[in-house]
C-alpha cells in the first residue's frame, strides 16, 4: 500500500472533479493537503472537511491559477501551515472549446494562461523550498488531447501539449536536487466538464477506447498517488497515460 504518512501536498484546482479525487486520495494515503480553488468556496470547504475527517491537516486557498502572485501566495500559505512542500500536483484547468476559425483571442489566452502558465507559476514558486529540502514530487495533469490533439480544442490541446514539454524540462532541471517531475494524461473521464457532452459523442468516444468505457477520477488519483510515492523514486520526465488505451505511444 502506498504510504504518504508525514508528507505534505498542494493540489491546484482541488475542490471538484479530478482534483478533488486526487486531494482525497493523497489524504487517504496519509498526506496533509492544501488545495487551491478559483470560485467555488463551498465545494472547496466540503473537500477540506472530508480530508480533515481523516485526521489530516487540510485547508483551501482561493486564487486564480493564471496569476503569478496567486501561485506565490498559495505556496507561501502551504509553507506557513505545513512547513514544507513534498508533493505538488498541478491540476487546475479550464476549457473554452471552439473551432480555430471561430475561437476568440480571449478564449485562447485564458486557457493557455490557466492550464499551462498556471502550472509554470506554481512550479516556479515551489522550486526554492523543494530544492532546499533536496526532495520533491511534481505531478502535472495533462491530457490525451495534448498527446493526440482534439478538434475544437486547439487552445486546450496546445496547453496540455505544452505541459508535457514543461514536465520534461522541469524533470531535467531539478533532477540533481532529488526532485522528480512527471505527468498523468487522463483519457475521457466523467466529471462536470464532460457531463454536458452529447450522448452520441460519448458513445463514439467509448467505441474508440479499447477498454470501452470512461475513466473515473479515482483512477486518475491512483496514478498520481503512485508517482507521489517512494515507489516512483526512479521515475522522472515521464507521461503516464490513464486513458483505457485511447492513445498508445
Amino acid at each position: 500500500m502506498i504510504d504518504l504518512s508525514g508528507k505534505t501536498a498542494i493540489v491546484t484546482g482541488g475542490s471538484r472533479g479530478i482534483g478533488r479525487a486526487i486531494a482525497l486520495r493523497l489524504a487517504t494515503q496519509g498526506a496533509d493537503v492544501c488545495i487551491s480553488y478559483r470560485g467555488n468556496a463551498a465545494a472547496a470547504e466540503a473537500t477540506v472537511a472530508e480530508m480533515a475527517a481523516m485526521g489530516r491537516t487540510a485547508f483551501a486557498v482561493q486564487g486564480d491559477a493564471a496569476e503569478p502572485d496567486a501561485a506565490k501566495a498559495l505556496v507561501d500559505a502551504a509553507l506557513a501551515r505545513l512547513d514544507r512542500i513534498d508533493i505538488l500536483v498541478n491540476n487546475a484547468g479550464i476549457t473554452r472549446d471552439d473551432l480555430i476559425m471561430r475561437m476568440k483571442p480571449e478564449d485562447w489566452n485564458d486557457v493557455i494562461a490557466t492550464n499551462l502558465s498556471g502550472a509554470f507559476w506554481t512550479i516556479k514558486a515551489a522550486t526554492r523550498p523543494m530544492m532546499k529540502a533536496r526532495a520533491g514530487r511534481i505531478i502535472n495533469i495533462t491530457s490525451v488531447s495534448g498527446q493526440a490533439g482534439q478538434m475544437g480544442q486547439a487552445n486546450y490541446s496546445s496547453a496540455k501539449a505544452g505541459l508535457i514539454g514543461l514536465t520534461k524540462a522541469t524533470a531535467r532541471e531539478l533532477a540533481s536536487r532529488g526532485i522528480t517531475c512527471n505527468a498523468v494524461a487522463p483519457g475521457f473521464v466523467l466529471t462536470e466538464l464532460t457531463a454536458d457532452l452529447d450522448p452520441k459523442l460519448l458513445d463514439a468516444i467509448k467505441a474508440q477506447t479499447p477498454l470501452a468505457r470512461f475513466g473515473t477520477p479515482e483512477e486518475i488519483a491512483s496514478a498520481v498517488a503512485f508517482l507521489a510515492s517512494d515507489e516512483a523514486a526512479y521515475i522522472t520526465g515521464q507521461v503516464l497515460a490513464v486513458d483505457g488505451g485511447l492513445v498508445m505511444m
